[in-house]
């Protein structure tokens, strides 16, 4: 069995009120289990077997505000909900955020932590995503990190090119997962990352074994004994295995 995406991680200075402000800007609840841990996630969400991807937002000393590779699209139904959305975003705390590319079909913003995050014009193709359209993953080789992600996961590899590549449930639901080609990437500790959950029958431990005949390397020297493994992927994308629900 594969690796089920349950949600993107988020390191902040303060995880509740940025928990709070996707909470919102998503219509989703919020939840604090243990103080500087909040989630964000829909009503009736299973952890166990999810059909949408969550946020989880933590709280560290000096979250980095620079560099990072992972960022949420929002979608969109039509051009006055796109319109309504970014206001109501700026409203709760976005701000514009100009990251060098007057093209995109989409405006992007930054939550009140600095994350960059981009609100979609109505696309078909997101059409029963849910609010998350995508999770989207810088890289530098599409093709590569699809042939890992597609192992690593359950998810189903729809397209490929030497641009991006897009993985969706195997069920059909929920925000779909795109590497997206970049140049110049840099390489250093990244404030977002992917949290994955194993299938309880073959746990954590068999999960990062078979991660790593697939090109994965561990990740976590030194930073304490937790009760998840931190892994890099064969791009070096930072990502964490939780123990099964």
């Amino acid at each position: 069995m594969a690796l089920k995406l349950v949600q993107v991680n988020f390191k902040a200075r303060d995880d509740s009120a940025l928990g709070r402000f996707w909470a919102e800007a998503l219509d989703w609840s919020v939840s604090s289990a243990e103080p500087g841990a909040t989630s964000v996630k829909p009503v009736g969400f299973v952890w166990a077997d999810p059909t949408t991807v969550g946020i989880d937002v933590i709280r560290v000393p000096d979250p980095e505000t620079v560099e990072y590779r992972v960022h949420i699209e929002l979608a969109t139904t039509s051009a006055a909900h796109h319109a309504e959305l970014v206001a109501r975003l700026k409203e709760l705390g976005a701000t514009p955020a100009d990251v060098g590319r007057g093209d995109l079909p989409s405006t992007v913003l930054a939550d009140p932590e600095g994350n960059v995050f981009c609100v979609l014009e109505p696309r078909e193709i997101h059409r029963d995503t849910g609010p998350i359209a995508a999770v989207v993953v810088d890289c530098a080789d599409p093709r590569a990190m699809a042939r890992f992600w597609d192992e690593a996961m359950d998810w189903t590899l729809h397209e490929v090119t030497d641009d991006h590549a897009l993985l969706r449930s195997a069920k059909g639901v929920g925000p779909y997962l795109e590497f997206l080609r970049t140049p110049h990437l840099k390489d250093m500790r990244h404030r977002a990352h992917l949290d994955l959950v194993p299938h309880p029958i073959d746990g954590q431990a068999v999960e990062v074994v078979r991660l790593e005949a697939l090109g994965a390397t561990l990740a976590d020297a030194g930073r304490g004994d937790f009760p998840w493994k931190i892994l890099a992927d064969p791009e070096g994308n930072e990502f964490c295995v939780l123990a099964p629900a």
